[in-house]
């Protein structure tokens, strides 16, 4: 029953699986970094774990639904020739949502308002904030999924492949939120990551495909440049404001 265990493809595609689900689970950590940036401090951590849960608790329920999963890609109707399947729905729901989101983080980070004082706020605020990843989590989960069932014939493969996945995501998550919260230009970045990622889900919803390669690339690239000017300005900083000299 389980001769699948000594078998070496089986383990080689089962890393490989694990690799891909982390890094398409980058978008998912950098959503929910940002949102759970809004909250107090001592809510932020709550936050992200109640998030990559719900992560997990969509992935795995979309691993055991894999009947339900393959008749979304079957037609629902026809728009000026294009065919819309109920995955296009979601994809491009989950696009505009992103976009939206993305786009007025941007707005309210470079015109920031009032902030709300009071019990009640945070509370409405924590709320909304686990919502809102709850339903990106959908999103990202039905495209995780896809790749799983593509790469792998087991589910018990799939399923533990999406755990250890989640559960790296899960000790990342932090070190990565606190440094985007310590950084604003890395913060701006992460947003633009995000605006970038709702138009090739809208893509995606449209059938347009745009290979992801060429977008994580450019998301590495752009963040290896940043960091280098981070460095760069710290240097500076530290020529420019010398420390005072022992009399």
């Amino acid at each position: 029953m389980l001769e699948w265990v000594a078998d070496p493809q089986i383990w080689i595609g089962f890393f490989t699986l694990v690799a891909l689900e982390i890094v398409l689970g980058i978008d998912n950590i950098i959503f929910i970094s940002i949102l759970a940036g809004k909250l107090p401090p001592e809510q932020r951590d709550r936050a992200r774990v109640l998030g990559l849960a719900a992560a997990l608790i969509s992935r795995l329920l979309l691993l055991l639904g894999l009947s339900w999963v393959v008749q979304l890609t079957e037609p629902l109707f026809t728009v000026l020739g294009q065919e819309i399947s109920g995955r296009d729905l979601i994809l491009l729901l989950g696009g505009l949502f992103l976009l939206g989101k993305s786009v007025t983080e941007i707005h309210h980070s470079m015109e920031p308002g009032p902030g709300k004082d009071g019990k009640q706020a945070a509370a409405i605020s924590f709320t909304s904030v686990i919502v809102q990843i709850m339903i990106l989590d959908v999103v990202f989960s039905l495209d995780s999924v896809i790749t799983a069932v593509g790469m792998v014939d087991e589910l018990g493969v799939m399923i533990a492949a999406v755990v250890v996945a989640v559960l790296v995501m899960l000790f990342a998550s932090g070190p990565i939120s606190r440094f985007v919260d310590a950084h604003p230009s890395i913060k701006m970045l992460a947003l633009a990551f995000l605006v970038l990622i709702g138009v090739v889900l809208v893509a995606e919803g449209l059938d347009q495909h745009i290979p992801k390669g060429y977008i994580y690339f450019a998301m590495a690239f752009s963040v290896i440049v940043e960091l280098l000017n981070i460095r760069m300005r710290g240097r500076h900083a530290k020529q420019e404001d010398p420390a005072p000299k022992m009399q």
